[in-house]
């Protein structure tokens, strides 16, 4: 069971992902309420079953302070879509700083890509303007909608309707 459960707030708005136990267990306790369930998924006890839920929306509503995305190495792949910002490669992928470290290039999300060996290698301590490289696509600070949107659940169907069209923000 490693599929997850998008939680909604009582508004609707997506807040976060859980297992499919936890998103049984709110509803079972009467603290969600399942909006959609997963097709020919169920949960046994001995005598009964009941059905894996995909989609639950809390009763309360619940504020949750912002802090965004975290960046990591894990998340700046996830973003990039585990795939070289330059060539499209799949394997043997870096990091890459657009404006490099040594040249006061910071480490954040408007600065960091997803690179392949080659490509990071043939870059070296240039901008990528300077190694003559060109971005397939501008990187861009991700939000939570994004992030639920594109990576956790694509398959997903019934997440689509309340995540709707994500924005970035610049």
């Amino acid at each position: 069971m490693k599929e997850k459960v998008l939680i909604l707030n009582q508004d609707f708005s997506a807040i976060a992902v859980c297992t499919i136990p936890k998103a049984f267990l709110l509803v079972y306790l009467d603290k969600a309420e399942m909006i959609n369930k997963a097709e020919n998924a169920f949960l046994h006890t001995i005598d009964t079953a009941y059905p894996v839920p995909s989609v639950i929306r809390l009763q309360r509503y619940v504020r949750v302070p912002y802090h965004g995305i975290s960046l990591s190495r894990h998340n700046v792949l996830r973003r990039d879509n585990y795939s070289c910002q330059y060539c499209g490669a799949v394997k043997n992928l870096t990091l890459d700083h657009l404006l490099p470290r040594s040249r006061g290039g910071e480490t954040n999300w408007l600065n960091l890509v997803t690179a392949c060996m080659r490509c990071n290698t043939r870059k070296g301590d240039r901008t990528p303007e300077e190694a003559g490289l060109k971005l397939l696509r501008k990187p861009v600070r991700p939000t939570l909608q994004s992030f639920l949107q594109l990576h956790l659940n694509t398959h997903n169907q019934d997440w689509s309707v309340y995540l709707g069209k994500a924005k970035q923000l610049d």
